[in-house]
């Protein structure tokens, strides 16, 4: 599939999707959000991507919305919902996904871009690199389930302070309170994010979607339902030529390489 906002392309057991409208410094249009999750439903389906990259080209991840675009003022009511519900869809897209999905962000990840940022698995970030909650600060409101995912990493009282004041943090603020994986040198994020997702597409295919289901519930279940959809996971495991793979590696010391099936 051809994009005009990204581009898509395949690795060995990883896809990279990097946002592709640097004159905007990747600010998000509508067309972009389409693209996004027709990019990440590709990825999904493809048996040997076994996790995700989003990066952005240029000097930014993303700074959220096109405000040139919405300051033309051109859509309908109907149509600004629509656009609105893409971003959303987006972000849930992302969470969703049986693959993990890995955000490197370089220069600026604000509003739809720290929301897009907070819903992936993981996060790497340049130290000079800064996200942010702007929304309130200009009299709109966050979305793409950033106050659902945000108390989780940081805790509610430190999210009220990202959200309320849209205070921009750099990358080793941001790794101080838990909102990334990661802070990386700033000429080093290429380098640290292949590493990175090369480490996670070694990993069983099947392994990561339980976990990465299983983690994602955690906060709804009770312990005993979350026992039990763990020892789910575990006896689906024992199912698969992967887990006999692991037993067998672990047993002659040697790497074990995972064929997702």
């Amino acid at each position: 599939m051809n994009f005009e906002t990204l581009i898509y392309q395949q690795h060995d057991h990883y896809v990279e999707i990097r946002f592709n409208r640097p004159h905007r410094l990747n600010a998000v249009v509508e067309q972009f959000y389409i693209e996004l999750i027709s990019a990440l439903k590709q990825a999904q389906a493809d048996n040997d991507a076994r996790a995700i990259l989003l990066i952005g080209e240029g000097r930014a991840f993303c700074v959220g919305a096109d405000m040139k675009e919405h300051g033309a003022g051109e859509r309908s009511l109907f149509e600004r919902r629509q656009y609105l519900q893409l971003g959303n869809d987006v972000c849930e897209t992302i969470f969703e996904l049986n693959k993990p999905v890995v955000a490197a962000v370089k220069g600026y990840a604000l509003g739809a871009g720290a929301e897009i940022a907070c819903s992936c698995d993981f996060v790497l970030m340049e130290e000079s690199a800064k996200i942010g909650f702007p929304e309130v600060s200009i009299g709109t409101c966050v979305g793409g389930g950033v106050t659902q995912f945000l108390p989780r990493l940081v805790g509610l009282a430190k999210a009220r302070e990202l959200i309320f004041l849209g205070d921009k943090i750099d990358g080793n603020q941001a790794a101080q309170i838990g909102l990334i994986t990661k802070v990386v040198a700033d000429d080093q994020l290429s380098a640290e994010a292949e590493t990175f997702i090369t480490r996670l597409a070694e990993k069983a295919p099947t392994s990561m979607q339980l976990v990465k289901k299983l983690l994602n519930q955690s906060t709804y279940n009770d312990l005993d339902t979350q026992l039990q959809l763990e020892l789910d996971g575990v006896f689906t495991c024992t199912t698969t030529k992967d887990w006999q793979e692991g037993v067998d590696a672990f047993a002659q010391k040697r790497t074990p390489k995972f064929k997702g099936c």
